[in-house]
C-alpha cells in the first residue's frame, strides 16, 4: 500500500524540521559563549548588579536550547516510526511526541516545525489538537511544560551562573567572600581552638642532657641520590645495585711505545744520580785531602 500524500509531506516536514533545530541550536549555542564572555567582562569591572540581569538572558537561551533539542528528538522518533501514522488513529507510544509537537511548535520561531504540526493537527482532528493545546489529558511531556514556563530564575541559579562564567574565564568572583574567608582563616589562625587548653610549654634541657644527648643518625646533609635495591624475582632471586664505574682504557701504540722506552730512560737517570752523588763526595778539586796532606802544603808555603 502506497503511503498517502499528507504522509509523503509529514516525512519531508519532519526532515526539515529536523535540520532546521539543528542550526537553530549551533546558532544559539555561539551567540551564549559571545554573551557569557560579556557577563565575565562584566564581573571582572566590579558590575555585578549588570551581570545579574544580562545573565537572565543567558539563562532563557539555554532553556529554549534544551526544549528544541527535546523537540527535535520528537522528530526523529515520528520520522524513525512513520509506518505508525498511517491510521487515523493516534498510535499510543507516539502520543507524547505528537501531543508535545502540537503544544509547543507555536512558542518556537521554527517555521518547519509549525509546518509539520499544522501537517499532524490535520491528520488527527480539532479536538485532538485542542487537548494538546490545552494539555487536558496531560499527555504532553512535562519537560517540554516545565521548558515553556515564563518566569523569572531563581537567584540560587543565577548566582551558580556567574560561578561558572566567572570560573571559566578565570575571574576573581566574588570578591567579597573571598576575603571574608581570608579574614576567618587569620582569625582563626591567630586564636586558639574554643574549648581546647593550651599546653604549657616544656622546660629546657640543660648542659649536661644535651652533652649526654646522642645525635640523630640522619644528622647531616644527604645525599641528593637515592638508589633503591630492585626487588627479588625468580631469573635473581638476590640482586645487587651495580654503579657503572670508569671505562676502561686500551693502550694504544704511541702508549705502548713509550712504556719500551721508559726503561732505558730510567736507567740512565740512574747513573747519572750516582755520578752526581760521587762528585758531591770528591768536592770541587776531586778528592777530599787528609790532614797529614794539608799539614804537608802548610810547611810548603811556609819555605
Amino acid at each position: 500500500m502506497a503511503p498517502s500524500s499528507s504522509l509523503s509531506k509529514l516525512k519531508v516536514q519532519l526532515k526539515l524540521s529536523i535540520s532546521r533545530l539543528r542550526m537553530v541550536q549551533q546558532k544559539d549555542t555561539a551567540i551564549a559563549k559571545q554573551q557569557r564572555r560579556q557577563m565575565a567582562h562584566l564581573l571582572e569591572q566590579g558590575k555585578e548588579e549588570s551581570a545579574r540581569i544580562r545573565v537572565e538572558n543567558i539563562i532563557r537561551s539555554d532553556i529554549t536550547t534544551e526544549l528544541l533539542e527535546i523537540l527535535e528528538l520528537y522528530c526523529e522518533l515520528l520520522l524513525a516510526r512513520v509506518g505508525l501514522l498511517e491510521p487515523k488513529e493516534c498510535d499510543p507510544g507516539l502520543e507524547e511526541a505528537i501531543k508535545s509537537i502540537i503544544h509547543a511548535a507555536p512558542r518556537t520561531d521554527v517555521k518547519e516545525l509549525q509546518q509539520a504540526r499544522q501537517l499532524l493537527v490535520e491528520k488527527y482532528g480539532k479536538d485532538f489538537a485542542l487537548e494538546a493545546v490545552e494539555n487536558s489529558d496531560g499527555k504532553v511531556a512535562e519537560r517540554v511544560v516545565k521548558k515553556l514556563k515564563v518566569e523569572p530564575p531563581d537567584a540560587v541559579l543565577v548566582d551558580l551562573y556567574l560561578k561558572e562564567i566567572a570560573k571559566t574565564y578565570g575571574v576573581d568572583w566574588p570578591k567579597a567572600q573571598s576575603k571574608r574567608q581570608n579574614g576567618s582563616d587569620e582569625e582563626d589562625d591567630d586564636d586558639p581552638i574554643s574549648g581546647q587548653v593550651v599546653k604549657s610549654l616544656e622546660e629546657p634541657l640543660t648542659t649536661e642532657e644535651l652533652t649526654k644527648a646522642t645525635p640523630p643518625r640522619d644528622l647531616g646533609p644527604k645525599s641528593p641520590v637515592s638508589i633503591a635495591p630492585p626487588s627479588p624475582s625468580t631469573d635473581n632471586l638476590s640482586p645487587r645495585v651495580k654503579l657503572p664505574g670508569p671505562p676502561e682504557l686500551k693502550p694504544t701504540a704511541k702508549m705502548s711505545g713509550l712504556k719500551k722506552q721508559t726503561p732505558n730512560t730510567q736507567a740512565q737517570s740512574d747513573l747519572k744520580g750516582e755520578d752526581a752523588n760521587d762528585r758531591g763526595k770528591k768536592g770541587v778539586g776531586g778528592k777530599i785531602p787528609d790532614v797529614d796532606e794539608l799539614a804537608r802544603r802548610f810547611a810548603a808555603l811556609k819555605k
